[in-house]
């Protein structure tokens, strides 16, 4: 593995974002874009994906990074029970749903990776040198 010195450097944080501008997108449709409280729910769990995996990178410890990384994964999970709502709502159709799902999935299942190579890694953290 490359050595990785910003979270921009991430894989995970860069699919992350991708999906969080994805969502937004979507969020921006009419009636979607008038259904407020809805609308940023959805737009703040696709954004916390991407902030808890820098979050628990700039905290510069395997540990932390790691529970940050659970929550990434569980807002992941979030935003794509949501994405369900917006399809049932009429918000979006179905292939639109399918691609964003797979999106969610696909990055659900990186951050599971990302978490097990932590795990296994004698490195602690920068902060522990």
């Amino acid at each position: 593995m490359a050595k990785i010195s910003n979270f921009e450097d991430l894989e995970i944080w860069q699919n992350a974002r991708e999906l969080s501008k994805l969502v937004y997108e979507i969020t921006k449709i009419e009636p979607f874009n008038k259904d407020y409280r809805f609308r940023d729910q959805t737009r703040a769990s696709a954004g916390s994906v991407m902030d808890n995996i820098a979050e628990g990178f700039e905290r510069e410890g395997n540990k932390e990074f790691l529970q940050f990384l659970s929550i990434a994964k569980g807002s992941c999970g979030e935003t794509r029970s949501q994405l369900y709502r917006v399809f049932d709502f009429g918000y979006i159709g179905s292939d639109i749903l399918d691609n964003l799902l797979e999106k969610t999935k696909h990055l659900s299942k990186q951050i599971s990776n990302f978490m097990s190579y932590l795990r296994k890694s004698s490195y602690k953290g920068s902060k522990f040198k």
